[in-house]
Parts: structure tokens; sequence; C-alpha cells
């Protein structure tokens, strides 16, 4: 009986999806690559079949949330976008603001009286 146990014991394959799921998920991340392989590609993004008269076929329920997450992607970088463009233009009118304002003060200070600006008589 013991060796049945004995061989029952090693001939049991244990599965484990928690380090198999994750194999090369650093290696991919390092490479700028998704985590998941299945994430993205062809496999994931294309259609899974046509018309045989070579029409596409409808998109995927998945293939829906991705486009549409696309969009949004897509939208709040043209906004953010925008907003620095704005941004920079704002602070490039406030600092020619900043230097008309310092040469109209500078054109505006008093002026040293005339005689000061003449070299003394010289002594004899």
């Amino acid at each position: 009986m013991a060796v049945l146990v004995a061989f029952l014991w090693i001939g049991v394959r244990r599965l484990h999806c928690s380090s198999a799921a994750r194999a090369g998920s650093q290696w991919r991340l390092q490479q700028g690559l998704a985590a998941n392989p299945s994430g993205c590609g062809p496999l994931t993004e294309l259609p899974d079949w046509s018309y045989a008269d070579g029409g596409p076929a409808p998109l995927m329920k998945g293939q829906l949330l991705r486009k549409a997450q696309r969009e949004k992607f897509a939208r709040r970088v043209v906004l953010l976008s925008q907003e620095m463009e704005a941004g920079l233009q704002a602070w490039q009118y406030r600092r020619q603001q900043k230097l008309q304002e310092e040469e109209k003060r500078q054109k505006n200070a008093l002026k040293p009286k005339r005689a000061s600006l003449q070299s003394p008589l010289p002594s004899q």
C-alpha cells in the first residue's frame, strides 16, 4: 500500500499557475512590451474570421472595448497637449509683459542732473 501511495505521490503532476502566468513578464516590461503577450498583437487585434467574399467581420466585444479605450486615451492626449500649448503661450505672454514693464520702468527712471554728467574742470 505504501508503494502505491508513493507511486501516486510521484506520478501526480502539480500545476502551478502563479509563476507560469507571469513567466517572462519582467523581461517584456524591460523591453517596452506588454506584460501579458496576449494583451496586444495580431492574435488579439485581428478578427477571427471574415466573410467568404472578403468583407470584414463585425468587431467583437473585446475589439470594441479596446477601440473605445484607445479613443478615450487619444482624446486625453489631445486635451493635455492643448492645455500645454495654452500654458506655454500664457507663460510667454507674461514673460513678454514683464520685459516690457522692465523696459518702461528703466525708460521712465529719474535721470541724473546735467551738471553731474559734465566732467569737472581741471584744477590748476
